[in-house]
């Protein structure tokens, strides 16, 4: 998809805001670069999805005042340690950190994204924006580097198992007419162990979409657990992105309970040997919204193992398109990849589809694809309803029963409560929207 070539910004003002925020040459340098290229490249694909006029290259990401933005507010630790190690961010704000004891003792790092620049340029220049997504892999990820404007970097160091997750969570200022253009850039030491609790709110639809960009660095050994709560009201490009070394393992369970049209952007490349990944990814889209949702695992070295399963509700006028790709390269020998996508559509109108995509280059491997769209179940509706359930309590217990194997993979009971409760109200106000419209 190919769009014209209208710049967003100017040079002058990237490097004003680039020197004011104290970036190192080379941070500088590579800004330059993605906007000198950002002209030349093309969107990426989202198959069934045209999001030409959604906006997402339009607003402006480098503030007025950018003292606004200083991270001069940054702070490594409170007093009053809290029970996990917490970073907290509202739009394009310095991000505020306290880690606990646990993770301080640990040598845990967490700080504001242009702290780290100057605090850890070494680890910027290896791993940020060439692993897991690179700066120049298309427009909107030429974009991001060129106009990053706000984020976090957390490392951990090898050896380290964290008991407590890292918790951080995401706010946008409904007042705020800045485009949010966020980086969050994780680096797991070898052989380190942690559960990451994300939670992205916002409580109106924010003026300017946003471009957020997260990248996850397993170097070997490493094991994550990471899971998310996503609930933007905006239009939004989010890319979570990983980079996998020798035996390292990264474990998924996201929620999109988003109100706004999103493009998600979900990638796993297992270069090393023995790597896996499980992606396990529900999703509910209501009202008039479009989600489109592409899950990619690589399987690039021996041994290897990704698996996505995706389950999808749809209610309304709402359309929600999962594609699930896994790719098997040459010299993946041994490898597997598998793969689940399935939608239920609680309307007539609503707009389905899951594309199972499987490329394999190597003959020694393990693959498989299972795809579905359809409808509630009569059956089982017939005898809830015949128990004195209401129709739309019995829809949403089928729907739940159709998406519990992703509640059953968040590792902790709070966690679990909030997403249940976040996929009660949506099905509910889905619900609403679907009568008031009949």
């Amino acid at each position: 998809m190919q769009v014209n070539s209208k710049r967003f910004t100017s040079e002058q003002n990237l490097i004003e805001f680039s020197n004011q925020h104290h970036e190192t040459s080379a941070m500088q340098q590579k800004r330059l670069i993605a906007f000198q290229q950002y002209p030349e490249l093309v969107l990426p694909k989202f198959q069934k999805i045209n999001y030409r006029n959604w906006g997402l290259l339009k607003g402006q990401p480098m503030p007025a005042d950018v003292s606004a933005s200083s991270n001069t507010q940054s702070k490594s630790m409170s007093i009053d340690l809290p029970a996990n190690a917490m970073i907290t961010q509202r739009g394009i704000q310095s991000a505020q950190v306290k880690l606990n004891q646990e993770a301080l003792t640990a040598g845990v790092i967490a700080l504001d994204f242009f702290d780290a620049q100057q605090q850890f340029p070494e680890w910027f220049a290896r791993d940020y924006m060439t692993k897991a997504l690179a700066a120049d892999a298309h427009r909107l990820a030429a974009y991001h580097a060129a106009a990053v404007n706000c984020g976090i970097f957390v490392y951990v160091p090898a050896g380290v198992q964290l008991k407590e997750p890292l918790t951080w969570s995401f706010s946008q200022d409904p007042d705020e007419t800045v485009k949010r253009v966020q980086h969050v850039l994780l680096i797991a030491g070898e052989n380190s162990r942690l559960t990451i609790l994300e939670s992205r709110h916002e409580s109106v639809a924010s003026i300017a979409a946003a471009n957020i960009v997260e990248e996850l660095i397993l170097e070997a050994g490493a094991q994550v657990h990471f899971t998310a709560i996503d609930e933007t009201k905006g239009v939004a490009y989010l890319a979570r992105r990983a980079y996998l070394s020798t035996h390292a393992r990264l474990d998924w369970a996201l929620g999109l309970m988003n109100d706004g049209d999103v493009l998600d952007d979900f990638n796993v490349d297992l270069k090393g040997d023995s790597s896996h990944t499980e992606f396990k990814v529900v999703a509910i889209s209501s009202g008039s919204q479009t989600q489109a949702i592409t899950t990619c695992v690589t399987n690039y070295g021996r041994h290897t193992e990704g698996n996505i399963l995706q389950h999808g509700v749809i209610l309304s006028d709402a359309t929600l398109i999962f594609n699930g790709v896994g790719h098997i390269v040459k010299g993946a020998r041994d490898s597997d990849a598998q793969q689940e996508n399935r939608v239920l559509m609680l309307s007539k109108t609503a707009r389905g589809d899951a594309n199972p995509i499987l490329l394999i280059d190597e003959n020694d491997v393990r693959a498989g694809h299972a795809a579905s769209v359809g409808r509630v179940d009569v059956s089982q509706m017939y005898y809830l309803m015949s128990r004195g359930l209401s129709k739309d309590v019995a829809e949403r217990l089928v729907i739940r029963g159709f998406i519990g194997s992703v509640l059953a993979e968040i590792p902790l009971a709070t966690a679990r409560q909030k997403l249940t409760g976040t996929i009660e109200r949506k099905l509910i106000d889905g619900q609403r929207h679907r009568d008031r419209t009949k």
